[in-house]
């Protein structure tokens, strides 16, 4: 399923390793643009589970937002609302016109997670690649949590390593596990046990993680901590709040 075409990596802190597995992504349709007659982007933004290519219903997000040449532009009155297998999710169009990096970003409505007895909040970018000016790929969006790309996210070939910062609060967090999970489109890779299915990392004292990308494809990192922040349940309750940030790259076959 084109739509849950991302492999994330999961960076958990401040909380055990769990077996929850679905994430907020942006999907561009390219992530790189030469033509600027041809630069019109569609980004697909989405919830689910991702090895196994299932969607979730999804909230309309909080804030939907490209950041190029240090400016920020709110995109969130472009998304627009479309079911997939019933499940809710969105597109949005956009032109690029500035050469350089375009860092696309989403905040999501925080997610009750049953099994975890906590709401999931999740912030999510993506970088595009705009007529050969490779500049901003590494600028931050300024969320709370935030993966620093250490490694330029495009023009990567098949098993080019990816490293990545974690940054909380400001401040590297070290210590933390990184899992990895494939985008499995079209349900092409087969897992014979769960250990296959993520990858199990964990950052080093300064908050970096380092991952090797073994197929063609989309592939996340995504980091989750928590800060005490709470939020009330449909059923009254008040209840915690996982940070949760996440990073999406492109990894192409070398021909």
């Amino acid at each position: 399923m084109k739509r849950l075409s991302l492999l994330f990596v999961f960076v958990i802190a401040l909380i055990p390793a769990t077996a929850f597995a679905h994430f907020v992504f942006i999907q561009p349709s390219d992530n790189m643009f030469f033509d600027r007659e041809k630069s019109e982007i569609t980004l697909d933004v989405s919830f689910g589970h991702h090895f196994s290519q299932s969607l979730m219903d999804m909230e309309k997000p909080v804030q939907f937002g490209v950041l190029a040449d240090g400016e920020k532009t709110d995109l969130l009155d472009t998304l627009k609302e479309v079911k997939v297998s019933d499940k809710r999710t969105y597109l949005a169009k956009y032109k690029i016109n500035r050469p350089g990096d375009h860092v696309f970003f989403v905040k999501d409505t925080p997610y009750w997670e049953p099994a975890l007895d906590k709401f999931l909040l999740h912030y999510s970018k993506t970088v595009v690649h705009a007529f050969g000016l490779q500049t901003g790929w590494d600028t931050m969006v300024g969320f709370p949590m935030e993966i620093r790309p250490l490694t330029r996210p495009y023009g990567l070939w098949t098993g080019n390593v990816f490293q990545g910062q974690v940054i909380w609060n400001g401040k590297p967090l070290a210590g933390a596990k990184v899992k990895a999970t494939y985008d499995n489109e079209g349900l092409a890779v087969k897992a014979s046990h769960k250990p296959y299915r993520i990858q199990v990392l964990q950052t080093d004292e300064n908050g970096v993680f380092t991952y090797a990308m073994p197929r063609a494809g989309w592939w996340g990192f995504v980091a989750l901590t928590e800060d005490g922040t709470k939020v009330k349940s449909a059923n009254g309750k008040v209840r915690p709040v996982i940070n949760n940030c996440l990073i999406w790259v492109m990894v192409k076959d070398m021909k």
